[in-house]
């Protein structure tokens, strides 16, 4: 048995955030993190990983720094990296984005007990698209949004969040699922595991590793192949210096209340 974790590198959004001119990020000059919900995911692998010992794969398409975030994610635990990377993939929307993952998954190889998981959604986009489109892509049962997953035998039990509730839904392998930040609180890196992690093996995948699999269609790949049209991409104003009031009495409130007038806010 085996868990492949789709994992992305996604800007830090406490910092500064550019755009190119063609309206895509502009990745190169800004700090990145590991995608927040894909952190739970790996933690959920992790979690199976301890209790059946299972091998733990992650996998992430984007340029070739983000092979030090598969390295991180190897040092928490993780036994194997895989990063996608090719000029022909840039650029691709989520669309051509699980196109492109559902083919690495191909090529890593999905048997009868296997588990693919994501996290819910990137923070960069924010679709909760690319999950669900490389299960279908893939033809894997999945189930969306679980808050606790256990595993017996050939079946996963998914307890799966809704807006109003809970629903609890039993599937078998293989199938992929998708994780919200509730699942779980993602274990840290070790100082054995950051040691560990550079003897692990990381593989890349370029556009002629995976050119002969079915989804990689030049049409439907990359910028050039991605349906979506952004209309318009900006970095957004810094926000001017707010105003502080001392105090707490009648006077300070009055004042307040003189301020926000002389606005028209109230």
């Amino acid at each position: 048995m085996k868990i492949i974790v789709c994992v992305k590198q996604v800007p830090d959004t406490s910092g500064k955030v550019a755009v190119n001119p063609d309206g895509t990020l502009d990745r190169a000059s800004m700090q990145t993190i590991t995608n927040p919900d894909d952190l739970n995911a790996v933690e959920a692998a992790l979690k199976l990983k301890d209790e059946t010992g299972c091998k733990v794969i992650v996998v992430t398409m984007g340029p070739p720094p983000a092979a030090g975030m598969l390295r991180e994610l190897m040092a928490r635990g993780a036994d194997e990296g895989v990063l996608v990377s090719a000029r022909e993939f840039g650029g691709s929307d989520t669309y051509a984005t699980s196109q492109i993952l559902a083919a690495a998954v191909n090529r890593i190889g999905v048997e009868s007990d296997d588990i693919v998981m994501c996290g819910r959604q990137a923070i960069d986009g924010d679709t909760a698209q690319v999950g669900p489109q490389i299960g279908e892509k893939l033809g894997l049962p999945q189930v969306t949004y679980a808050a606790d997953i256990q595993k017996t035998g050939d079946t996963v039990t998914v307890k799966r969040m809704l807006e109003d509730g809970y629903m609890t839904i039993k599937v078998k392998t293989p199938c992929l699922l998708t994780c919200i930040k509730e699942l779980n609180a993602p274990r840290y890196m070790s100082v054995d595991g950051i040691f560990e992690a550079y003897g692990k093996p990381l593989a890349t995948f370029d556009y002629e590793t995976l050119k002969d699999d079915a989804l990689i269609d030049p049409s439907t790949i990359g910028l050039k192949g991605s349906p979506t049209n952004i209309l318009t991409s900006f970095t957004p104003p810094l926000k001017g210096a707010g105003m502080m009031l001392e105090g707490a009495d009648k006077e300070a409130c009055e004042k307040l209340v003189g301020i926000l007038s002389a606005k028209h806010i109230i």
